[in-house]
């Protein structure tokens, strides 16, 4: 059982909002599927059955489960007590019917205060994993990251998926659709207010690889980079991909190409990023 100093009640958790309809509008949309897939690759590349992974912004536990069904443990953690009852259903069906190779569980607690692990007799983990933006609705994701090195055992590495700082598909989207301030709210300095639903919102910030890498040093370093949606559009697009369903699947498998292009990366709807804890 969690203890009330981790298990902690938010009311103020504006992805609650979205735990009835998230999965329906992205986990299983079929841009989600494709920008999944391509996160869920590097996910496999990099944690090995037997590890212990730590993963933060959870949302309704699709990776957890993902990780736990080959064999990696996992300790999930969203603010939103609504995404984790639903991540805790999803893990209860699939204990039930024999799918889970390694423990997992889930816990209410913010990525903000994932330090908190450190009081709790917690061993440290091989891994951390944080998926689709999460981190983008941070204030600091410094301290964030020094909490997150404390938690790593040396040599570690963190696979985390955020927001890119140029869309190049958002840009023409909403230009197309006339309207300027949406087309290029990713380049304005410091945050964007999102709207999740009628009364929530959250402030969000866009980060470009370099600034990313300088938030997380001097406890991490650069591994590898990934693009995620360069040609694959971002998930508001999702009535055109189902519309043009053969024209995703190419997509799809161009993205995998121009995903690792240098120039290319940079312009695309989430920027993956794996990056090793410092042995120092």
């Amino acid at each position: 059982m969690a203890s009330t100093t981790l298990e902690t009640s938010f009311r103020d958790a504006p992805f609650d909002t979205l735990a009835d309809t998230y999965d329906q509008t992205f986990t299983f949309s079929r841009i989600g599927r494709v920008q999944r897939e391509a996160v869920t690759r590097e996910m496999d590349r990099v944690f090995r059955p037997g590890q212990r992974v730590l993963e933060i912004n959870c949302g309704t536990g699709v990776d957890a489960l993902h990780l736990a069904t080959r064999g990696v443990a996992v300790l999930a953690c969203d603010v939103a007590p609504r995404m984790i009852g639903v991540a805790r259903q999803r893990a209860d069906k699939a204990r039930l019917e024999g799918l889970l190779r390694a423990p997992i569980e889930f816990r209410v607690l913010a990525a903000e205060r994932i330090g908190l692990l450190r009081n709790a007799s917690f061993t440290q983990f091989d891994g951390v994993l944080s998926n689709f933006a999460g981190l983008n609705c941070l204030s600091d994701l410094s301290a964030v990251a020094r909490d997150l090195a404390m938690l790593l055992k040396p040599g570690a590495r963190a696979v985390l998926c955020l927001f890119g700082r140029l869309c190049v598909w958002e840009i023409v989207w909403y230009l197309g659709h006339g309207n300027p301030g949406k087309a290029f709210r990713r380049l304005r300095p410091g945050e964007s207010l999102a709207i999740l639903a009628d009364g929530a919102a959250v402030p969000v910030r866009y980060f470009s690889v370099r600034e990313l890498c300088h938030r997380f040093s001097p406890h991490f370093r650069l591994e590898s980079c990934k693009g995620v949606g360069v040609a694959v559009p971002p998930s508001y697009v999702e009535p055109w991909a189902q519309r043009f369903p053969r024209v995703l699947s190419l997509a799809s498998y161009i993205d995998q190409w121009l995903g690792r292009c240098p120039l290319m990366r940079a312009m695309s709807d989430h920027v993956l990023i794996t990056l090793e804890r410092s042995v120092a």
